[in-house]
């Protein structure tokens, strides 16, 4: 009984051996350089820049008034990618100093009606798609 036991086992372990062994893949690891780095510490922080606009009051209320929930648009700030945020708070930037709060509002609503337009959203409803 003993000799039945022992090859079952040996067959048992050498699957197991086979199964694990061939599922773990390779890892690979490389360096990550400074400008990578550096891109993203300023990625994260024009977005920080950008949500802090968004929470000041003067905006909300101007959002409010064209007709964009103030917690949407934060949340639609939070889903932009890191190209988006650049060329947004680089317009801002671009404004003169006394026009500030109506320029953040002009362009993030600049923004979404071009999300709009491409299909990426659908806040307004007078605004169809191109898709």
């Amino acid at each position: 009984m003993l000799s039945k036991i022992v090859p079952v086992r040996f067959v048992v372990m050498l699957c197991i051996a086979v199964l694990v062994g061939g599922s773990i893949s390779p890892v690979f690891a490389g360096m990550v350089g400074t400008e990578q780095l550096l891109a993203a510490e300023q990625a994260r922080a024009e977005r920080e820049h950008l949500l802090s606009a968004l929470t000041r009051e003067d905006v909300q209320e101007q959002l409010v008034q064209m007709g964009v929930d103030p917690a949407e648009a934060v949340e639609r700030v939070k889903r932009m990618t890191d190209t988006e945020v650049a060329a947004l708070n680089e317009r801002i930037d671009e404004l003169p100093a006394g026009s500030g709060v109506l320029g953040v509002v002009v362009t993030v609503f600049i923004v979404f009606v071009i999300t709009d337009v491409i299909g990426a959203t659908d806040i307004f409803p007078f605004i169809r798609s191109v898709n």
